[in-house]
């Protein structure tokens, strides 16, 4: 029976979804093995660790530090090394977000193991399981084996359902005393954009705009519409470059990768890099007053009309299903 390693991750105090999702990837490896999850933070994690095992892990290691409180590579390599040192596992599972592709590698270069990044679907169990990829910016897609060595990969958020959860799941949560120390980063502050909406990276639904917006201004029906979705609101760079929005909804190449079940495409074009970044949505909608637009080649569903006209329109639509 194998042992692997689901890494937690830990956002003012809460799980963030790619936290059971990496349970569930790992689960899906071995079904028989041994899971445990990891988290890390600045406060007491019993708790995080019990809504760990209730979504699939056998049992869950916590490090408590202040100076794990904020994600900073040199504490989190520290504190990752010093629960694989003590676990030993067969295999390591972490959330290919921000934290995970700035983290991953250096665990991966001081274990000399290899990694498998950006994960989208497991095939197969046991020795015959298989890693798929998106590569070439998602026009293509590669399927990777592991012979050697420990099995280490990150998975790309909501691409692996969560396992549902169970109340009735108990597990062993235990901690770690990690010394941390020799830092080069110190997180003195976090200030973050006051933001009633949903989290971009983790949203089932997802309301863009490009510069078809026009302005500042123009993104308001889309907010409207995002809130009768209970959706998030994204943007493409020519939308953020044009100063419409703040570059921290920029979805593309160079901005977020999102997999929502639902993306609504409002005035984009559909540039490449744009569609490295939501191509690999489950259904999409375009909405583009020109009818050659790029982003109708990859849309489900293509609305030709004015953006002003048919947003509104729809929003009213959805409220009126909703009663």
């Amino acid at each position: 029976m194998s042992k692997i390693l689901a890494f937690a991750e830990v956002r003012e105090g809460e799980l963030r979804n790619v936290s059971f999702e990496t349970v569930a990837a790992a689960r899906h490896i071995d079904e028989s093995g041994e899971v445990v999850a990891v988290v890390f933070g600045g406060i007491d994690l019993e708790e995080l660790g019990n809504e760990m095992i209730k979504f699939g892990a056998d049992r869950a290691v916590t490090v408590s530090d202040d100076k794990l409180r904020e994600f900073t590579a040199d504490a989190y390599t520290q504190a990752a090394m010093a629960v694989i040192e003590q676990e030993d596992p067969d295999a390591i599972v972490m959330g290919h977000t921000s934290a995970g592709k700035d983290l991953s590698p250096r665990v991966a270069s001081k274990l000399s193991s290899g990694l498998i990044s950006d994960v989208t679907q497991i095939e197969g169990t046991g020795d015959e399981v298989q890693f798929v990829r998106p590569i070439y910016s998602g026009k293509a897609f590669e399927k990777k084996v592991i012979k050697d060595g420990k099995t280490f990969f990150t998975i790309r958020p909501n691409n692996i359902a969560p396992l549902e959860k169970d109340d009735s799941r108990s597990g062993d949560v235990t901690s770690v005393d990690v010394e941390i120390k020799d830092l080069r980063t110190i997180v003195k502050e976090v200030i973050r954009k006051a933001s009633d909406g949903v989290d971009l990276s983790e949203a089932n639904i997802i309301v863009a705009g490009g510069r078809g917006v026009k302005s500042e201004e123009g993104f308001e029906p889309l907010y409207s519409l995002a809130d009768e979705l209970d959706a998030a609101v994204g943007a493409s760079r020519g939308a953020c470059d044009a100063g419409y929005c703040d570059y921290s909804l920029q979805i593309g190449q160079t901005g977020k990768v999102v997999t929502p079940d639902l993306y609504i495409a409002c005035g984009i074009s559909g540039a490449i890099q744009h569609l490295a970044g939501m191509s690999n949505s489950k259904v999409i909608v375009a909405i583009n007053k020109d009818p050659e637009a790029n982003i109708f080649n990859v849309a489900d569903y293509g609305i030709v009309g004015d953006l002003f006209d048919v947003v509104p329109k729809l929003t009213e639509e959805i409220k009126a299903l909703k009663g």
